[in-house]
């Protein structure tokens, strides 16, 4: 996580949802979306999603689990996140091109 920027994140252990306020000139339907997405990623997998930017720009989603979480499935998490990265496409690569403008 190091020179990285969080956009938002949501913890399955805590059933908390976190969205970084210095990104709240994003319209209210994507901070939504990503809400949306953050939370069921988290319900149906479990752990942590975590999604952020690089110091590049680019977005980055990361999942992590406690130790002692037998339940975790980090392929399943894995395959979840490649298959967000390509229905969300669009979402992405507005969100990067707005930390390129506004970051």
């Amino acid at each position: 996580m190091e020179n990285q920027t969080v956009l938002c994140a949501a913890n399955h252990y805590i059933q908390q949802y976190y969205f970084n306020e210095d990104f709240a000139i994003l319209p209210q339907q994507v901070q939504e979306e990503l809400q949306i997405m953050c939370v069921m990623f988290t319900e149906e997998v479990g752990g942590i999603l975590i999604v952020a930017y690089r110091e590049d720009g680019s977005l980055c989603l990361q999942t992590e689990a406690d130790p002692d979480d037998v339940m975790y499935d980090e392929i399943g998490a894995g395959l979840k996140i490649k298959q967000m990265q390509e229905e969300k496409r669009e979402l992405f690569e507005s969100l990067e091109l707005f930390y390129q403008m506004f970051g």
